[in-house]
């Protein structure tokens, strides 16, 4: 039995929680009313991303504020970011209406998974742990997998979906093998004690490189950056004209505070090729 828990801190979180329970508000809605509820699904989606933003701007302290164990931060940084990810998630929700309409797919499905993807952006924006990294990237990812396949009749939407699952996988090991390398090398998953580990050399340099490289990998992947983008054009081609708007504007933010959680790694220890190792331990940078 616990006697000691503490309830953590959830004001930084409010923005996430509010969207989460709404999804679930919403799908419970859908359930109910069935197809004749579509404009209220969409209206409801909107509306949540409206409140996360007036959530967002008034739960803002201009102060880093740690919660969750220092695995979630809210600072001004990732406030902006949330509000760019709430304004381009609600323009392809507004732009996507008609187009899915004229085509028979304005299903609530589509609204709902769009919402956990954004949970998913938020999640990776605010992480400040690589395990929460790691938890909002899947959120994310596997909902835009499942949009990319939303028109089932297309064969070219279902291809694309697979391709991008298959590789989706591929690099969700990638992160996860250079994570648990990186916690082999400093001791921790949490981003500033990494940092401080590598800054005060207390980490095993070579194998702290290579959990670098495939950090740097998996999300070069993700944001499509060469040699790594050769899932973009069969996706862009594949996913219908919402779709693709979506995956090349909200995920890229994410994926931009994801990147500098990873990279940043390498700046603060001044240049990877500083980790030069004799016998598992790093040496003096100027040797």
């Amino acid at each position: 039995m616990l006697t000691n828990f503490v309830l953590p801190n959830l004001a930084p979180a409010y923005p996430e929680l509010f969207l989460l329970a709404m999804a679930c508000v919403i799908l419970l809605v859908d359930v109910i009313l069935g197809a004749a509820c579509r404009g209220l699904v969409a209206a409801l989606s909107l509306l949540t991303l409206f409140v996360c933003a007036v959530l967002t701007a008034t739960t803002a302290t201009g102060e880093p504020t740690m919660t969750f164990s220092n695995m979630f931060v809210d600072d001004l940084f990732s406030d902006f970011l949330k509000m760019l990810v709430y304004a381009g998630v609600a323009t392809v929700m507004v732009y996507s209406r008609g187009y899915l309409r004229d085509r028979n797919l304005d299903k609530s499905e589509y609204y709902l998974l769009m919402l956990f993807a954004t949970l998913g952006m938020m999640v990776m924006i605010s992480a400040n742990h690589f395990l929460t990294v790691y938890l909002g990237l899947e959120l994310m990812s596997l909902s835009i997998y499942s949009l990319v396949a939303m028109d089932r009749d297309s064969s070219r939407s279902t291809e694309a979906a697979m391709k991008y699952f298959i590789l989706g996988a591929l690099a969700s090991g990638l992160l996860l093998y250079g994570m648990s390398m990186v916690y082999g090398a400093t001791g921790t998953l949490e981003i500033n004690g990494v940092l401080q580990a590598i800054a005060t050399g207390n980490a095993y340099g070579i194998v702290l490189v290579f959990g670098l490289v495939f950090l740097v990998s998996g999300i070069a992947f993700k944001l499509g950056v060469v040699p790594f983008h050769m899932w973009v054009p069969d996706v862009y081609h594949g996913a219908t004209t919402p779709m693709t708007l979506l995956i090349s504007s909200a995920p890229k933010l994410a994926a931009y505070a994801m990147t500098l959680a990873g990279v940043w790694c390498c700046a603060t220890s001044r240049a990877m090729a500083a980790y030069a190792i004799d016998h598992g331990r790093p040496v003096d940078c100027n040797r």
